[in-house]
């Protein structure tokens, strides 16, 4: 397996290369109704804990294989546990809004990167389809590229691609599979739904 000790990873470097390369980082997994969900962090400049990738796998090398090479840590070391993964938690406890201010870091184009953006302003319970969510991006004859910037997306659930549809309604694409999609997407409308209590 692939050696992501600071060793291994630093390995046939140069001085300059390793001077150039990003900080080391941190992952730590946790399990999910979906599945077991794994997040890898690095520090920001406030000490916060900043999402690189996260998504659900038990195996880190999944993670930073989609990590743009910019970002991607010289190595990576396991955490007993991440407070990130405290607003995953309580995400799944029914708290929807809990990883709404989880600090991401994605580097891309400028596109990709403004509609990761606004991929966080798509609303738990109020799914958008490629084509709105294209138009909430303004652009709105850019749906393939839209779409495209839900493929590359390498933080799930902080980012929440899963928030976007197919023209018809239908699921489209997921990286961790259109069966945890749907869980996601029928989680949060169960806990976005007005109570009966509440309504009028």
């Amino acid at each position: 397996p692939p050696d992501y000790t600071p060793a291994g990873r630093r390995a046939g470097l140069s001085g300059t290369e390793r001077i150039m390369t990003p900080p080391p980082a941190r992952y730590a997994t946790v399990g999910t109704p979906p599945g077991p969900f794994t997040v890898v962090v690095t520090s920001g400049p406030d000490g916060r804990d900043v999402v690189l990738a996260s998504g659900w796998t038990d195996d880190v090398a999944d993670l930073l294989s989609v990590v743009h090479r910019s970002l991607r840590p010289t190595w990576v070391e396991h955490a007993g546990d991440l407070p990130v993964l405290d607003a995953v938690t309580a995400f799944f406890e029914g708290d929807v809004t809990a990883i709404d201010d989880i600090p991401v870091q994605q580097r891309s184009g400028p596109f990709l990167e403004d509609a990761w953006d606004v991929l966080r302003t798509v609303p738990p319970g109020a799914p958008d389809t490629y084509a709105s969510f294209a138009a909430r991006c303004g652009r709105p004859t850019a749906v393939r590229a839209a779409a495209n910037a839900c493929a590359r997306n390498a933080a799930a659930l902080f980012v929440p691609c899963h928030r976007v549809l197919g023209a018809s309604g239908g699921l489209g694409g997921f990286r961790w599979g259109t069966p945890v999609k749907r869980q996601l997407l029928d989680h949060e409308a169960a806990h976005t739904a007005v109570r009966p209590e509440l309504a009028g």
